[in-house]
């Protein structure tokens, strides 16, 4: 299998990668291998992970969850899969939506 995957990093923020092998990422992650990001950021802890059948699905998904707002990958996190759409809408129907349902007018 082929992985998307978020990890919440110890700050708080999220990092998003793709990897061949999910737990062996997690643990070079959490060791301080590769992206530096991380590195300074440890430890890390698994948030998501979609699984691929090809590689380049698994990347093009990466590549899709980096562009995200922080609150679109949570929505995605918290399998909220159904306020996706709006949360990346930039119209100002959905950014009323949003605000009020937030309780900010």
């Amino acid at each position: 299998m082929l992985y998307a995957y978020i990890v919440e990093c110890s700050d708080g923020s999220f990092y998003v990668g793709s990897t061949k092998n999910l737990e062996r990422r997690l643990f070079e992650h959490n060791e301080g291998v590769g992206a530096a990001y991380t590195r300074r950021r440890r430890p890390v802890r698994l948030v998501w992970a979609g699984e691929f059948a090809r590689i380049d699905e698994a990347f093009a998904m990466e590549k899709r969850i980096q562009g995200w707002s922080r609150a679109k990958r949570q929505a995605l996190i918290d399998d909220r899969t159904d306020e996706l759409g709006t949360l990346s809408s930039r119209s100002w129907a959905a950014i009323r939506a949003r605000a009020k349902g937030s309780g900010v007018s």
